[in-house]
């Protein structure tokens, strides 16, 4: 018998790639199916790695010699984030066959809405959900968790439900059944510190909590934790956010090369070329940072940084980079090995345009028209065609100088007319054709 649509006041999908980077590799490559396939090489530690990886006892960030120890025939890959990220525009083309109403979540999950589109397709909630995952199954070569509730809450309860392959409707009458087990810190938006604050009120599991009156709850949280709550208990205020993204609160890149070094120039010469990658992320989005906070991490793992800040908001690596050469020294010591530096910056906005009385506008036009100029280089005849002096080394060196500087078979495989800066949009091929 059909379910209520009381059942669903709204249906919400949450759709969720099965081990994804992985998974795009074995779809690459249909050798692999069934094998423990791991990505990450080119950071020496897994980043991804298949279900059958997992069922060796591999786990994410577990390192390579420690992978190898227990996975002798492990198949390690370098990641190949281009072939991911056009995979995954592939993904949400799919879900948008069927509904307009797609967040774009993750590079390897999505939320969905598709009410009301039963009378469309003369099909229950459940089916069109079943209908989308073997479209999107079929298609990528690999298979996708579907969750299908009235809330985005409890629509990533479901798609976590079974793994991998999994589909699971929760419809509001049958939402305790799924809650009654579940420690609160499995619920979507609830961290350690919140779950240890509920267990201290008796609140062990989702149904605990979502059990509590909405007067104790109101009292003792947030808006965002009453929005969990209620959405725990089906009631849907969580909107889908159909917008592409266009800012963000703060831009991060980092990277880790190897072998490490205590090199101050190679080392400085990794933090320029991320502080450049950092500006033409902020430029794509018309966006300057006002903060940034630079730092290295050493071999041992531990991290060294500190807060930059500038005169005025910025997109400009050469005022970055300026800023960065007059402290490094406060991070940087020949005594130790680095293996990784990275920025993040902060306090972002809009980039202003506003005449000053000191002149300074005038130059800042003159940098941001440069800069321009690099851009369209760089849309033309791909990223870092052209970089400033102080980001060679790494340029020159790359990221990677042994065994794990093996370039993504992306890379390996190129078209004609394409070269390693600049592809095609087109992500692989199934196997290789002979």
């Amino acid at each position: 018998m059909p379910l209520s649509i009381h059942s669903y006041p709204r249906a919400i999908l949450h759709i969720d790639g099965d081990a994804f980077f992985a998974s795009c590799e074995q779809a690459r490559n249909p050798a692999w199916q069934g094998k423990p396939v791991i990505c990450g090489k080119e950071r020496g530690i897994a980043a991804s790695m298949s279900y059958e990886a997992k069922a060796r006892g591999v786990t994410r960030a577990m390192r390579l010699s420690e992978i190898i120890r227990l996975c002798p025939d492990a198949i390690i890959l370098p990641s190949d984030y281009e072939t991911y990220s056009l995979l995954s525009k592939r993904f949400y083309a799919i879900v948008r066959r069927f509904t307009s109403e797609v967040e774009e979540y993750g590079v390897d999950e999505c939320f969905a809405d598709i009410t009301g589109l039963r009378q469309v397709y003369k099909m229950s909630y459940e089916k069109i959900a079943l209908e989308i995952k073997k479209a999107i199954d079929t298609e990528l070569g690999f298979t996708f968790s579907v969750g299908l509730a009235p809330t985005k809450t409890l629509a990533k309860v479901g798609s976590k439900w079974q793994k991998p392959s999994g589909f699971t409707a929760i419809p509001a009458r049958d939402a305790h059944l799924y809650l009654k087990d579940l420690p609160t810190e499995k619920i979507w938006g609830i961290g350690p510190a919140t779950s240890a604050l509920l267990l201290k009120h008796g609140k062990r599991t989702a149904l605990d909590f979502a059990g509590s009156s909405e007067a104790w709850v109101k009292y003792n949280f947030s808006k965002p934790f009453y929005e969990i709550w209620q959405e725990l208990n089906s009631r849907p205020v969580m909107a889908l956010n159909l917008d592409p993204k266009t800012d963000y609160a703060s831009i991060q890149k980092t990277r880790t090369f190897t072998p490490s070094s205590n090199d101050r120039d190679f080392i400085f010469s990794q933090l320029s070329k991320n502080i450049e990658n950092a500006c033409i992320k902020a430029r794509r989005y018309r966006l300057a940072a006002s903060e940034a906070y630079i730092f290295l991490k050493t071999q041992d793992f531990d991290y060294y940084g500190l807060e930059l800040r500038f005169s005025r908001m910025t997109s400009v690596p050469f005022e970055m980079i300026r800023a960065a050469k007059e402290v490094f020294d406060k991070i940087f010591t020949g005594k130790k090995q680095y293996r990784a530096t990275g920025i993040i910056l902060t306090k972002l906005g809009a980039e202003s345009r506003q005449p000053d009385l000191f002149g300074s506008f005038q130059k800042v036009e003159k940098f941001m028209k440069i800069y321009r100029g690099v851009d369209e280089l760089a849309a033309r005849y791909g990223k870092h065609t052209v970089f400033l002096g102080t980001s060679f080394e790494a340029q020159k060196f790359g990221a990677h100088l042994t065994e794990r500087g093996d370039d993504p078979e992306r890379k390996k495989h190129l078209l004609l007319g394409e070269t390693k800066r600049q592809r095609l949009n087109i992500p692989m091929w199934l196997g290789m054709v002979s």
